[in-house]
C-alpha cells in the first residue's frame, strides 16, 4: 500500500510502500468488537459493593411479634423489603478481566490500521523534531497538517518533547509505537505516525506468531533422544532374547552354517 509521507509543514515528500498484510487487511467486526469490548472490561476496578441483609447493621430484633398485630409478620427491619435494609442480589467485587489471543489482538490491530489508512484517517510525518515542547509548536503542526478532531500521535519511542506539548490539549494524545492497540485507535478519530514508528509496526506485525518450532510447522517432527539403559540396572532375559531377534532369512542361514560346522555324532553301539 503507497502511503504518502509529510512534513511538518504539511507537505508530501515521499510516497512509501507498506505492507499490505498490516496496512490493506479486510475489516473483521466481530473480532474488533470483541477486542474492544475486551480491552474496556480490563480496565474495569470492580471494586462495587452492597451490603445483604446480614451485612446492615442492626435488625437483630424482631420488630413486633409474629400474631395479633393485625400487620404482616416481620423478622428483622433490616430485610430486602425494608427501608435501609440489605441489597438482594446486588453487585459484590469481582474481576472483570478476560484474556485475548495474542494472534487476535494483534489481527485486530491490522484491521484497525488498515481502516485508518483506508478512510485517510492516516498520517505519515517524516519527523517531529520541530515539536519543541511548547504547546503552540504542537497546535501550528496539527493546523499545517489539516487535522481536526480527537488525534493519536504514535512515536517510534517516548518522546519528552511531544508528550509534553501535548499535554494542555484536550484531544490530543501520544503513545510510542509499542503500546499501540486497536481500542485507542477506535476512541480516537485520527493517527498521525512518524514514518519510523510505521516501519517499526510493519516489521512487527507482519511477522505470525506461533507457539509450536520451525519443525513441527515444518511436519518435521523432531528426533525422539535416544533412551540410554542403566548399567546399575539388570537385564531381563526377556529384554535380551527381543533385541537378540535376527531376521528369519538370516537367522534361518545361522541356523544352517551352525549345523554344517558341528561334527557329526557316532552311535556307541558294537
Amino acid at each position: 500500500m503507497e502511503v504518502p509521507v509529510k512534513n511538518q509543514n504539511g507537505e508530501t515528500v515521499e510516497t512509501v510502500d507498506l505492507d499490505d498484510a498490516v496496512f490493506s487487511v479486510p475489516m473483521n467486526h466481530s473480532l474488533v468488537h470483541q477486542a474492544l469490548v475486551i480491552y474496556q472490561a480490563n480496565k474495569r476496578q470492580g471494586t462495587h459493593d452492597t451490603k445483604t441483609r446480614a451485612q446492615v447493621s442492626g435488625g437483630g430484633r424482631k420488630p413486633w411479634t409474629q400474631k395479633h398485630t393485625g400487620r404482616a409478620r416481620q423478622g428483622s427491619i433490616r430485610a430486602p423489603q425494608w427501608r435501609h435494609g440489605g441489597v438482594v442480589f446486588g453487585p459484590h467485587p469481582r474481576d472483570y478481566r478476560m484474556a485475548l489471543p495474542r494472534r487476535m489482538r494483534r489481527y485486530a490491530l491490522r484491521c484497525v490500521l488498515s481502516d485508518k489508512a483506508r478512510k485517510q484517517r492516516f498520517i505519515c510525518l517524516d519527523t517531529m523534531d520541530q515539536v519543541d515542547g511548547k504547546t503552540k509548536s504542537m497546535v501550528d503542526l496539527l493546523a499545517k497538517l489539516g487535522v481536526s478532531g480527537s488525534t493519536l500521535l504514535v512515536t517510534l519511542g517516548s518522546e519528552e518533547n511531544v508528550i509534553q506539548a501535548a499535554h494542555n490539549l484536550k484531544k490530543v494524545w501520544t503513545m510510542p509505537v509499542n503500546l499501540l492497540n486497536a481500542e485507542n485507535l477506535l476512541t480516537r478519530e485520527n493517527l498521525i505516525m512518524t514514518l519510523e514508528a510505521a516501519r517499526w509496526a510493519e516489521r512487527v506485525l507482519s511477522v505470525e506468531i506461533h507457539r509450536r518450532r520451525d519443525k513441527v510447522l515444518a511436519g518435521e517432527a523432531a528426533p525422539m533422544p535416544a533412551v540410554e539403559a542403566d548399567p546399575a540396572e539388570p537385564v531381563e532375559e526377556e529384554d535380551r532374547a527381543v533385541n537378540s531377534v535376527e531376521p528369519p532369512v538370516e537367522q534361518a542361514e545361522a541356523s544352517a552354517a551352525e549345523a554344517a560346522n558341528e561334527p557329526e555324532e557316532t552311535s556307541g553301539e558294537a
